[in-house]
């Protein structure tokens, strides 16, 4: 499977379920919605584990060490046990396509790249990296409604992603492609040319109008705001996070701690200069409108109002009474 096998590689709302449906519609890839086959295997004790577990995680870490240690080819013998099983998924979800990718477009890999080149060097691995204000911008927007504060507590996805990719990026496998958000969306065809060419693939323009011939399968994970409401890409608000960071002095605050907090030389990698990732004064782009209200929005939105505050709310407590209920019946 390895020589079949295509991963792209990103941070959250980087752009990478765009690219995934745009080669998705290609004749010669296959693809699923984010199957996060590889995370559970990285933390299985060998390489990382879990911080919490319902069997003692630390006791079956050392055994499992130990184990490893005694197979005739070590570590190699353990990769190939990890490999076969997703092989077997892998392979049994790709053949009924007849194609000669699939295409795993999971974010979390990012976060255990070590693990996931290692267990599959070979690969072909598309980078998709997008200006880090960009991706913070829409991180909150699209899932703390605008704040930042509140989204970056929760999940600090620039300082997270930026030296994980670029750890890769300095130290690439055997097959890497880097493409950037921002040439993706305003030359497409560009973009995609450069990895078709990556993936011994002849272009094909149906790839521009994804959204004409690529269907996602149902209940998959991904963006569902952006990519659902366009059948091509578009860069109308490429750079709005700009201009929504001039109209705001505590975002701006947040964004300059964020920036700080990044290594130049990774930024530098990513594709751009630490000293220019702050927006400059006239503001940038336009902002972006209103955004159209959705399900998942409303769902979001939703939810963040019953989450706020909640241990100190009514209706907190009795969600920590139906959990306790909830335990109680389902304790074997």
């Amino acid at each position: 499977m390895q020589e079949r096998l295509l991963f792209i590689i990103s941070p959250p709302r980087a752009g990478s379920t765009l690219l995934q449906r745009m080669l998705g519609s290609h004749r010669e890839i296959f693809t699923h919605p984010e199957p996060h086959l590889i995370t559970p295997l990285a933390y299985l004790g060998y390489y990382d584990l879990v911080d919490k577990a319902p069997y003692d995680h630390i006791n079956a870490a050392e055994a499992m060490q130990l184990f490893v240690s005694r197979l005739p080819r070590g570590e190699a013998d353990y990769l190939d046990a990890l490999r076969a099983y997703a092989d077997t998924l892998y392979g049994r979800m790709l053949a009924p396509s007849g194609k000669r990718y699939f295409l795993d477009k999971t974010p979390a890999y990012t976060l255990v790249l070590p693990f996931l080149t290692r267990l599959y060097p070979r690969a072909r691995y598309v980078v998709l990296t997008r200006h880090p204000l960009a991706v913070a911008s829409s991180y909150a927007n699209s899932f703390f409604d605008g704040d930042w504060h509140a989204a970056n507590r929760f999940n600090p996805v620039v300082s997270r992603y930026v030296p994980a990719i670029a750890r890769v990026l300095r130290d690439p496998p055997q097959h890497l492609c880097q493409i950037g958000y921002e040439d993706l969306v305003r030359d497409p065809r560009a973009a995609l040319s450069r990895v078709c060419s990556f993936l011994d693939l002849e272009f094909q323009p149906e790839m521009l109008s994804y959204g004409e011939h690529y269907t996602p399968a149902p209940g998959g994970r991904g963006d569902p705001i952006q990519v659902d409401q366009h059948t091509r890409a578009v860069d109308s608000f490429v750079d709005s996070w700009r201009s929504e960071l001039a109209r705001d002095a505590m975002k701006l605050a947040i964004a300059r701690e964020i920036v700080d907090g990044l290594e130049p030389d990774d930024v530098r990698l990513w594709g751009y200069a630490h000293a220019n990732l702050l927006p400059a004064a006239d503001g940038g782009a336009p902002a972006r409108g209103p955004r159209r209200l959705n399900a998942f929005l409303l769902q979001r939105r939703i939810m963040l109002a019953l989450k706020h505050n909640i241990r100190e709310r009514p209706h907190g407590k009795l969600v920590q009474r139906l959990r306790y209920y909830c335990n109680v019946l389902l304790r074997e």
